[in-house]
């Protein structure tokens, strides 16, 4: 991450989720901003590779569990928190680096209620084991959401094929799993 001093190190990171950016604040040990970034879905697991390990807070979301698990994996401690528990921390006008400054400094809180990273198997059996009434009308969004988190982590795997050649999960022929059936079952009880 580039940082304003080169002697300065990064120990508490706050990132604002989007669909297509992110927005990252990094704080140093006594709280003042290091840096600033503006990185894409693709660049944020690349870069926060080279950073040591640090505290790094997200609000918790549907991606933020899978970001979560990609970030641990490199070693930082990541923690989501509760939209609701970082606003009191805004400062001024809301915008993206202000979020991320907030979720920063949200997480560094001794008290501060965290939410646990959940696994791919418990998203998936969470949300397909709610009953009807208490899911999302058609389509099942928290159902969809999990099957996109499963869809982008099988695409991180390499699949040899019969001869061993490497082919991605998206170049493999899987049977479409049919959702409105599922929804007609459910409902139909």
């Amino acid at each position: 991450m580039s940082s304003h001093s080169a002697s300065t190190t990064i120990a508490t990171i706050g990132i604002d989720l989007g669909k297509n950016t992110f927005h990252l604040v990094g704080l140093d040990r006594r709280g003042a901003i290091v840096s600033q970034l503006k990185l894409s879905r693709g660049q944020i697991e690349r870069r926060l590779a080279n950073v040591p390990p640090c505290l790094i807070g997200m609000e918790a979301c549907s991606g933020s569990h899978h970001i979560g698990r990609r970030l641990t994996a490199l070693g930082h401690d990541v923690r989501l928190i509760p939209a609701q528990y970082v606003k009191p921390f805004l400062k001024g006008h809301k915008n993206d680096y202000r979020d991320a400054e907030a979720i920063a400094e949200a997480v560094q809180r001794p008290t501060m209620r965290f939410v646990a990273i959940k696994s791919i198997p418990h998203r998936v059996r969470v949300a397909a084991s709610r009953p009807p009434h208490f899911r999302p009308s058609f389509p099942d969004k928290q159902i969809l959401n999990a099957l996109v988190e499963v869809a982008t982590a099988l695409n991180h795997l390499t699949i040899r094929n019969l001869e061993g050649a490497e082919m991605k999960p998206s170049q493999t022929q899987y049977a479409p799993w049919n959702l409105e059936t599922r929804t007609r079952q459910t409902r139909g009880r």
